[in-house]
């Protein structure tokens, strides 16, 4: 059985795995990969690959993100997203909710 926090930390990351992936793309076009180690190398967690994927596909077809393809001289073609206006003002309603919090 998780104790109260473990649940409260799950639901601050995991659960909303959508903050954490717009708050990357606000900075930078990235691709699912790269989104993956970002997350664990800034914020400290590892969503599975399938979960990255799900949420991102959300994300795309609720129009928060859209998609830009790029070929690299080797390799497959690698898929990059990038958060448009959408998504930034549902970013930041997000953040605004945190900071009311305030605790």
């Amino acid at each position: 059985m998780r104790t109260p926090f473990e649940r409260f930390k799950k639901s601050l990351t995991q659960d909303n795995l959508w903050i954490y992936i717009l708050i990357l793309l606000k900075k930078e076009n990235l691709y699912p990969y790269e989104i993956k180690k970002k997350i664990n190398k800034i914020f400290g967690f590892k969503p599975s690959t399938m979960t990255i994927y799900l949420v991102i596909n959300r994300l795309k077809f609720g129009g928060y993100i859209t998609v830009e393809k790029t070929t690299k001289d080797r390799g497959p073609e690698k898929t990059y997203y990038k958060i448009i206006e959408k998504g930034k003002k549902e970013l930041e309603k997000a953040r605004r909710f945190y900071k009311e919090l305030n605790f």
